[in-house]
């Protein structure tokens, strides 16, 4: 190789490490971007449902409130509660459709937005996440009994969900879209960077699933553009003989709801003693 060739091969050797640093330095500085897309609403804001609800406001610290709203069954009659850790977008107003799938079954909804979502105030970081999402557990456990609570994750929240599950006490764990850890979720986009040493986040689902003693049920959709089914179908190597993962055919990550397997499946775990 002549050096009017070699100098050329360098110049783009030197290009693409520039632009694999460059990528690289931008992907870890935004992944707050990448990772949530919250919509705050201001302090006063009213919220309407259809649906009988209780908005609260949990004192978390000086600084941080918790913003929760409660779906409560049209009959007086109350099995539990399930406590819905919703998905990385907006806040609980693009969530709360989806109480009625419980609350037809004459459980109570908890949905708790997280720090920058909706009503909620705080800084954001995986620590207090858990944290809060433990502080709403223990309140709805000062009012039923832990075989009264069902513990539900919606994309994002399953990581946060099977966190709850795998320190407290609860009837059940279900899974909606889950992810195996945010590392693995990152290298799904970015296999060729080393996202487990860049990612902020952790949220390791998979250990936490290990740790958690109760029956989980977890969906997934086979056409899931946002959480690859690959992703989550890595999470039955840690799953129990006992847990079922169930595959739901062409189901995006944003449609699951639509399909008569999910409803009938989500049934019949309601309507277990």
């Amino acid at each position: 190789m002549d050096n009017s060739l070699k100098a050329k091969f360098f110049r783009w050797i030197k290009i693409m490490i520039i632009i694999y640093c460059g990528v690289g330095i931008a992907l870890y500085s935004l992944q707050d971007y990448f990772l949530f897309h919250p919509e705050a609403l201001s302090r006063d804001y009213k919220y309407q449902f259809d649906a009988p609800f209780e908005e609260v406001d949990i004192a978390f610290s000086k600084t941080d409130t918790i913003n929760l709203v409660k779906f409560f069954p049209k009959d007086s009659l109350r099995k539990g509660v399930v406590l819905y850790y919703h998905g990385n977008k907006e806040n609980i107003n693009r969530y709360a459709k989806y109480a009625d799938n419980f609350t037809k079954h004459g459980y109570e909804v908890w949905m708790e937005d997280y720090p920058g979502f909706g009503k909620s105030v705080g800084e954001r970081n995986e620590k207090k996440i858990y944290e809060e999402a433990k502080v709403v557990y223990e309140l709805a456990a000062s009012k039923y009994k832990a075989d009264s609570i069902i513990i539900f994750g919606k994309s994002f929240g399953t990581g946060v969900s099977a966190y709850v599950a795998s320190e407290k006490k609860c009837k059940r764990l279900i899974l909606e879209t889950p992810y195996y850890s945010i590392p693995a979720l990152f290298a799904s986009y970015a296999p060729i960077y080393p996202t487990t040493r860049m990612s902020k986040y952790r949220i390791p689902t998979y250990q936490y699933l290990k740790e958690v003693q109760v029956p989980i049920t977890v969906f997934h959709g086979t056409n899931d553009g946002v959480i690859p089914y690959r992703n989550a179908a890595r999470l039955k190597t840690v799953l129990k003989s006992s847990d079922e993962f169930i595959t739901i055919e062409k189901g995006t990550h944003h449609n699951l709801n639509d399909f008569p397997l999910f409803h009938q499946k989500l049934d019949s775990l309601l309507n277990l003693r």
